[in-house]
């Protein structure tokens, strides 16, 4: 059986904050590259698009807080449909330091807050 991953090993920062050198694997996850963010100054790994919200999911949810816990069922059924894409973000968790990198402005209602949820659970 793998290794559980420390919960410290999975971190959600916004694009918009400078990157750290703690951050570990710097994984972009959301669909569209955040605005007004260079590449230079996003030090990003990887961009995983595909784990991202669908774009009908994102648009239903608005970022509507109202709308959070069933945006959750929604985007963990989404994510549990590409394992593969799973499996890889525990892999690197489980290795060390991973950041997920995310643009919304509201820090606790996001796609990142429930993939690190989704990262850490069911390990």
């Amino acid at each position: 059986m793998s290794t559980r991953i420390p919960a410290d090993n999975v971190r959600l920062k916004r694009a918009y904050e400078p990157p750290a050198d703690d951050d570990g694997v710097r994984i972009l996850v959301d669909r569209l590259w955040p605005r007004g963010v260079s590449k230079e100054f996003a030090a990003l790994d990887i961009w995983m698009k595909d784990i991202a919200p669908s774009t009908r999911l994102r648009k239903w949810f608005a970022h509507d807080p109202a709308r959070w816990q069933e945006f959750r069922d929604r985007y963990a059924r989404e994510v549990l449909q590409k394992p593969d894409l799973l499996d890889r973000l525990r892999f690197l968790a489980r290795q060390g330091s991973i950041t997920l990198v995310y643009s919304a402005h509201d820090e606790e209602h996001n796609d990142a807050v429930e993939l690190r949820e989704l990262i850490l659970a069911h390990q």
